[in-house]
């Protein structure tokens, strides 16, 4: 039986993922920063293990029930993308703990990077596209897959690196669009202000990235690097309104009140192609 051990279980995208490999994975070990922040149901179902990456302590491999597999979904002040607080903090955090499971006997990782890796760049994005991160977040993940490279060049392993593009869905953060708009219609508001929403994004709803994430972990394809993203671009515009017709709220986007944000390219998606391969899911 395979061993599974998952960190970030308990934030936006972990909480979507837990359910989907504790139905196909009978060893699972969760490890939680606070383990009061788990649901009662895993506790049936999961070892779960207190973990602090900023002081994780010694055999942290052997805490986490030696797993064959490590899905890793943790990473800390997502709220703010340019804040130097990525690469002078979560970095080496990160690095340190992947190392210590890698050298103390993990056979797979698998990790969660960023769209942002890829900066200022436009178009159709593939996996081969070199990196040029523009953020202090894109820049601490590019960074932390390159030390992972370099580790397996000592130390084998299986590293699957996955390329998240925009995720949306229940129980996001609070400063999300989905959240913010959700929020406003549910008051009553008539309007709701934003950019000019004519930027070009690659949408994903949160169910399914749970569901690549989740077939990742548990058949450990020999991919290094995979986007997970839809492969289609959608104007940030068009999202909305598609979420105003779906939940029926009676609320209007009151366009252009935002400028467009100076970090990220104007239109820019991710080639699919590669992910479709591994889950054996056509490009829609």
């Amino acid at each position: 039986m395979m061993k599974l051990a998952v960190t970030g279980a308990t934030g936006f995208i972990g909480r979507y993922v837990l359910p989907l490999v504790l139905d196909a994975s009978g060893d699972v070990t969760v490890a939680c920063r606070d383990v009061s922040s788990a649901p009662d149901e895993w506790t049936n179902r999961a070892r779960i293990m207190q973990l602090d990456l900023a002081d994780p302590g010694e055999n942290v491999f052997e805490r986490l029930g030696c797993p064959d597999v490590l899905l890793h979904l943790a990473w800390g002040d997502l709220h703010n993308y340019r804040s130097p607080h990525h690469f002078e903090t979560e970095l080496s955090r990160h690095y340190s703990f992947l190392k210590s499971m890698v050298r103390d006997g993990l056979k797979t990782a698998v990790v969660t990077g960023t769209c942002f890796e890829y900066g200022m760049q436009s178009g159709c994005l593939d996996e081969a596209t070199i990196c040029r991160p523009s953020t202090p977040y894109g820049l601490a993940k590019h960074m932390l897959h390159r030390q992972l490279q370099f580790l397996k060049e000592e130390i084998p392993f299986n590293l699957i690196w996955t390329r998240l593009f925009y995720i949306f869905g229940e129980g996001q953060s609070p400063t999300s669009l989905w959240s913010q708009l959700k929020k406003a219609a549910l008051a009553g508001e008539t309007t709701f202000p934003m950019s000019g929403g004519e930027q070009l994004r690659d949408f994903l709803p949160v169910t399914e990235l749970a569901g690549y994430l989740a077939r990742l972990a548990l058949e450990q394809p020999r991919t290094e690097v995979v986007n997970i993203c839809s492969g289609r671009p959608q104007s940030v515009r068009g999202l909305v309104e598609s979420w105003i017709r779906t939940e029926g709220w009676s609320i209007t986007p009151l366009l252009g009140r935002f400028p467009y944000t100076e970090y990220e390219p104007f239109a820019f998606w991710g080639a699919r192609e590669r992910l479709s391969s591994i889950v054996g899911q056509a490009k829609q």
